[in-house]
């Protein structure tokens, strides 16, 4: 590979970075996409390691996270340990073992020694004794840390989802990213006003029974639950109408004209949130999901339907990515990457 002898990296074409917990990689994505060049990524859900190496580069391994591989030269390291423990859409249970996965980010920090670590999670992750082991360990190796709560919204994605971003410094601070100052973006910007290919192998949903249907078809624009409640007990479960304030927002249409709620996991799943899509009688398509985290269509993502919604909902909004890979750079460019860390590439 060509180097560059007067780049702002020194003789290093671009900053290196590992993926823990990486999934199909959508935040590597926005890393990427921002100049950066990932050399390894980690995951145990093997449909997701052929996610990212189908689409992204040839370098993730399906393994156990917890294992480090110490002779690995990187610059910066991203993480996003399971969030399941810590979610308010979760159940966040103290005990949820899969909390303390985050912990070997400090053993990867002490093999690697890189110049910033990124770790991303849900808000509530910063108020556990697991974010205060974590950065213990990481001020302990040297490093400084700031934390950002992000909105997805606010960097592009038609999407509101709240994000904590825990980076870990020996570079100094970076710059928390700009906010963009336009509208933000809709449903209908990122998927109605551009036509999706009827043979794309991701535009499929599930087929409703004849109950959804009926629902689907009697909730209005912008309706959900609480219209379907009012205008069609009959088609209603007894449990909505014992409790008829409980979780309005499942069932519910998606308002074109808006950014949507959180894409989870379960996002073809109607009893889940507000997933039927604004006009017709279903909920939207993975390429639909996919589209709201700003994956491009180029992408196919592995397995069958319901992996690949886990693989979309796993993923941090690739604007949001961006966003920070950004901020990141221009540290880095401030204190140029020796020739030695990239040195097995050259």
């Amino acid at each position: 590979m060509k180097k560059l002898t007067n780049g702002p990296f020194g003789t290093q074409e671009k900053p290196r970075f590992v993926d823990l917990f990486s999934g199909a990689g959508l935040l590597s994505y926005g890393f990427k996409s921002s100049g950066f060049d990932p050399v390894l990524a980690v995951d145990l859900d093997a449909k997701a390691v052929r996610s990212y190496n189908q689409n992204i580069k040839n370098c993730a391994v399906t393994a156990d996270v917890t294992i480090v591989h110490p002779h690995i030269d990187a610059d910066v390291i991203i993480a996003g340990p399971p969030c399941q423990g810590f979610s308010t859409l979760g159940r966040r249970d103290p005990k949820d073992s899969r909390n303390e996965l985050g912990l070997c980010i400090g053993d990867w920090a002490e093999a690697i020694s890189p110049k910033i670590i990124v770790i991303e999670n849900v808000p509530g992750f910063i108020q556990t004794l697991w974010f205060d082991k974590i950065s213990k360990r990481l001020v302990s190796l040297g490093y400084k840390l700031q934390v950002f709560v992000l909105d997805a919204i606010d960097f592009g994605a038609a999407q509101r989802r709240r994000r904590a971003f825990t980076i870990a410094s020996k570079v100094g601070p970076i710059g928390e990213p700009k906010k963009r100052r336009a509208k933000p973006r809709s449903f209908r910007d990122v998927v109605i006003n551009k036509p999706i290919d009827p043979n794309d192998p991701m535009h499929i949903w599930p087929n409703p029974s004849e109950l959804a249907l009926k629902r689907f078809s009697a909730i209005p624009q912008n309706g959900g639950k609480r219209e379907l409640l009012r205008s069609h007990p009959e088609l209603c479960p007894q449990s909505w109408l014992k409790i008829p304030g409980e979780a309005t927002d499942v069932w519910g249409r998606i308002d074109p004209d808006k950014s949507t709620n959180t894409i989870r996991c379960s996002f073809q799943n109607p009893s889940k949130g507000r997933y039927i899509h604004p006009f017709e009688n279903r909920v939207i398509s993975l390429r639909e999901g996919a589209r709201l985290q700003g994956i491009p269509d180029k992408w196919i993502l592995a397995g069958e339907a319901t992996p690949i919604a886990r693989q979309i909902g796993n993923g941090v909004p690739i604007a949001l990515g961006k966003a920070l890979a950004k901020q990141i750079l221009l540290i880095l460019a401030q204190n140029p990457i020796s020739e030695a860390a990239y040195s097995a590439a050259a």
